[in-house]
């Protein structure tokens, strides 16, 4: 497979040149993550890597899980493990997400579950050539219904889970985590610019969580100018 090696932050990272490649949703899911500390992390549908490596970084004495079902984004996942020297708190496994349930056998276990999942009907938006990035980025193997299945299954009471999603579905989403008992908690709105509407949708929910949602101030990505706002090269940024 041809590759690229690219730099994020803190870290370097694999990539395949015509394959799934990570986008700006990994790097405000992971920004958007704001717990004060964190002892185990699950991310559902890991792709090659790149936010549970970027958690890692960030809370030093997680253990984290990676579940990615595709077999080149696994391999890929576990190169970039080694390659950022984290072996030793990251496990990636070649997991069917919707199988959690059934083939998991640590329920309850994390505090905080993770995902960039693919947000696309299979009936809407047009399939990408290349079979890694439709899987990425349509329901063809995974639905929302069975992710949070899987991440009802695997957070601990009062756990949380994080995921950056598409606004046109945020209704579906709120119905599907309050019918599991898990409570959504605070929302962030993700914009190209001040004048667009919101194209992405950050939310935070709680197992076993009390009602009451906090909306933050909306993230822009550009200004009027097509440069970068302060937030974004905040998330960007250099390396912590």
């Amino acid at each position: 497979m041809d590759v690229t090696l690219d730099s994020i932050r803190n870290i370097k990272l694999y990539q395949s040149k015509t394959g799934y490649r990570f986008s700006v949703d990994a790097l405000l899911l992971y920004d958007f993550v704001n717990l004060r500390k964190v002892s185990a992390i699950a991310d559902l549908g890991a792709g090659s890597g790149i936010v549970g490596i970027l958690l890692a970084k960030k809370y030093h004495e997680a253990r984290i899980a990676l579940f990615e079902i595709q077999d080149t984004l696994f391999r890929m996942a576990e190169k970039n493990i080694v390659l950022n020297n984290l072996q030793n708190r990251i496990n990636v496994m070649q997991c069917d997400v919707r199988e959690i349930p059934e083939s998991y056998h640590a329920p309850c276990s994390y505090d905080l579950v993770v995902s960039n999942p693919p947000f696309r009907k299979v009936e809407s938006g047009r399939l990408n050539i290349a079979e890694e990035r439709s899987i990425a980025r349509h329901e063809i193997k995974l639905s929302l219904e069975k992710l949070i299945d899987a991440a009802a299954f695997l957070l601990r009471s009062k756990g949380r889970f994080a995921i950056i999603y598409h606004p046109g579905r945020l209704s579906e989403l709120m119905t599907m985590l309050k019918k599991r008992e898990i409570e959504p908690k605070r929302l962030r709105f993700v914009h190209s610019h001040m004048l667009s509407e919101a194209k992405m949708v950050l939310l935070e929910a709680v197992k076993g969580g009390r009602t009451g949602l906090k909306v933050e101030k909306p993230l822009f990505i550009y200004e009027a100018d097509g440069s970068y706002t302060g937030d974004m090269e905040g998330i960007y940024g250099s390396p912590e």
